[in-house]
């Protein structure tokens, strides 16, 4: 139906107050996506448009109320993810996949509460697609985080590695990632070896400063709990009772990821993320992280989740930038089978 409705949803003022936005800014992007008229009316909203828009609308509004009420902070991600969801929903509708129900799936994607930051931040999944790979490293041994730049990847896995490490599940957490140089010689960095694979590092440290604080970093790295180093480290070892992340794993050559995968002892849980996106590896160069997925995918305890931008929790000018890319490629890799198949009729003839 088309016809112009009015569905009206009262709120408290807690709730007013956190899911309006600054200016109305929530308000404003839920009715700009989904074409209808959002007015607060003394604490009653009212909101005009087609039936279904509205109704969408209503549904949007009640999910962000619930997380309200639950002592969460809407942020415009929390909005942004919100009308995501919505949009699946219908989709799988029109597409007669039935209804699917998804009242509460904010709430409880919001209830899996990981670890809090230094500054008493709680640590979350945001998406459908980040509670999956929060819950496939709970319940497997080895699992790879694949997707997009700002889907929280790597950020998650650290949450879940010093969690574990503070409940004393793990003795030790191991981080380390390639130091492929992307666009610069390691020999033209000043300082000895460990100062020149620091730069590549940088992100593996940040997340432990943020949420393990540097001091108490600092004092585990000392005594040998806590690890930060290139994978090139990591040949000859065996890491018992661990909690291993391999990050930026599309930077592997198949040898490597064999020998990183080899390492592992027993009480230890790994966790591999990459971007197949973003290789800087030399023309020609097989991944690791392809070949790994090919050949581990039939192997019991062994997870692979794949995110997208539905899961970037970046601005959301990012997940527009990673939607965009997106696209790019899968038409350029339509267009490039295209002419592979004109190439091969051209032969035959």
């Amino acid at each position: 139906m088309n016809d112009v409705t009015e569905i009206k949803i009262v709120l408290t003022v807690d709730e007013m107050r956190n899911i309006f936005g600054r200016n109305d800014s929530y308000m404003k992007k839920i009715e700009d996506n989904l074409g209808v008229e959002i007015t607060d009316r003394g604490g009653q909203i009212h909101i005009v448009g087609r039936q279904k828009d509205a109704q969408s609308a209503a549904d949007i509004i009640r999910q962000l109320a619930k997380l309200s009420s639950a002592g969460s902070s809407i942020e415009e991600q929390s909005v942004d993810y919100a009308i995501i969801l919505k949009e699946d929903r219908d989709n799988m509708e029109n597409e007669n996949m039935g209804e699917v129900d998804n009242d509460s799936v904010l709430l409880d994607i919001d209830s899996d509460l990981i670890c809090h930051t230094t500054t008493g931040k709680p640590i979350k999944p945001k998406t459908l697609g980040q509670k999956k790979y929060v819950d496939s490293i709970r319940s497997h041994m080895i699992t790879f985080g694949l997707g997009p730049a700002g889907t929280g990847k790597t950020y998650l896995a650290m949450a879940m590695a010093i969690t574990a490490f503070q409940k004393e599940e793990v003795s030790r957490i191991i981080l380390t990632r390639p130091a492929i140089e992307a666009g610069e010689k390691l020999g033209f960095l000043p300082g000895d070896l460990q100062s020149k694979v620091d730069p590549y590092l940088r992100p593996l440290y940040d997340a432990l400063y943020q949420i393990m604080g540097t001091e108490r970093f600092l004092a585990n790295m000392e005594k040998g709990l806590i690890e930060v180093a290139p994978l090139a480290y990591m040949r000859g070892r065996t890491l018992d009772n661990a909690y291993i992340i391999l990050d930026e794993a599309q930077n592997t050559t198949p040898a490597q990821m064999k020998m990183f995968l080899t390492r592992i002892g027993f009480g230890s849980k790994v966790i591999v993320t990459g971007d197949a996106t973003q290789k800087d590896l030399a023309p020609g160069t097989v991944s690791g992280l392809d070949v790994a997925q090919k050949v581990l995918k039939d192997i019991d305890d062994i997870a692979v989740c794949n995110l997208t931008s539905k899961d970037v929790v970046r601005h959301p000018l990012v997940q527009k930038i990673v939607k965009a890319y997106e696209d790019y490629e899968k038409k350029e890799t339509a267009r490039s089978a295209r002419k592979a198949a004109i190439k091969k009729e051209l032969r035959k003839r």
